[in-house]
């Protein structure tokens, strides 16, 4: 029980925190759902993103009739159900079940995505999730892809509420559940021979699947098992910059797609790119692109 004596001596926050996304639709947008052929299968009452949530804690009393995913991508977390209490670690999620009480939070802070849902076969997507569940980076991890996922149904929601838009949802809820449900076959359609591997692209592919988080080049040495000295060399060999400088680029590339395809603000991109300071963000974006985030956002969308 030590969590939550810890967190009830510090500030608790449910929402608010800089750079959140969340969407929460309407009772009768709900009921619209609920009562589709296609989409009462599984449907979103609630969805979100909170970035580096500094004191995150929730604590609901009275049970709600959604099933609750998390899934902690950065910093660390725990909650407890029936009495005992869990801890969440990143690269986990869990799900928390229908109809009954919890309490889960920060423990300093942590970034997660996360859903609310319901639906005919929610219960199938839940079942044995209620513990945390590993979803470690590996060549064939896909994590980049589930967050693609996510960000589709954000978008969705977000630009209407027709029934259509609700299907589409539910379609790609379907999807995002199971690529973390079936965890092997979601990863299976990207096996990799290790023995062909080339170190560099490996390296790139752990730097795509943290695209969101705050690492080093240590922690990318870490991974593809080489000296800096060597990892370094080869790197810059075949891709002309060192893997910082390249790291950078990636970052910049997909804040430049966020800018051309979503509504996000700019400091909402920062946090998903792992970059918390605006102005650092608009220096490296204007330094690779040449021109501001603000600038490039307005001559795409008016071409």
């Amino acid at each position: 029980m030590g969590s939550f004596v810890y967190i009830c001596t510090m500030v608790k926050q449910k929402d608010g925190f800089r750079g959140e996304q969340s969407v929460v639709l309407p009772p009768m947008v709900v009921a619209m759902a609920e009562h589709d052929e296609l989409a009462s299968s599984l449907f979103v009452t609630d969805i979100g993103y909170y970035p580096n949530a500094t004191n995150h804690y929730r604590e609901r009393k009275k049970a709600i009739d959604q099933y609750v995913l998390i899934y902690c991508v950065d910093g660390n977390g725990w909650y407890q159900l029936n009495g005992k209490e869990y801890q969440v670690s990143k690269n986990q999620f869990f799900i928390l079940p229908a109809g009954q009480p919890h309490i889960y939070g920060a423990k300093e802070w942590w970034t997660i995505y996360w859903v609310h849902f319901r639906g005919e076969h929610a219960s199938i997507f839940a079942e044995g999730m209620q513990k945390p569940n590993d979803i470690n980076i590996a060549l064939n991890s896909r994590i980049s892809d589930r967050i693609g996922i996510f960000e589709e149904i954000i978008s969705t929601l977000q630009a209407g509420e027709e029934i259509e838009d609700l299907r589409y949802a539910s379609s790609l809820l379907h999807h995002f559940l199971a690529s973390m449900r079936y965890l092997g076959q979601f990863r299976r359609s990207k096996t990799i021979n290790l023995d062909n591997q080339n170190v560099v692209d490996a390296a790139v592919h752990y730097m795509q699947e943290n695209i969101g988080n705050r690492i080093k080049l240590a922690d990318v040495i870490r991974y593809v098992g080489y000296s800096q000295s060597h990892f370094s060399q080869l790197f810059r060999h075949q891709k002309g910059v060192s893997p910082l400088a390249y790291f950078n680029q990636m970052k910049v590339e997909y804040a430049c797609k966020m800018l051309r395809e979503t509504d996000m603000k700019i400091n909402q991109i920062c946090y998903k790119i792992g970059i918390e300071d605006p102005f650092y963000f608009s220096r490296m974006f204007s330094k690779i692109v040449g021109m501001s985030p603000s600038e490039y956002r307005t001559n795409v969308t008016s071409c």
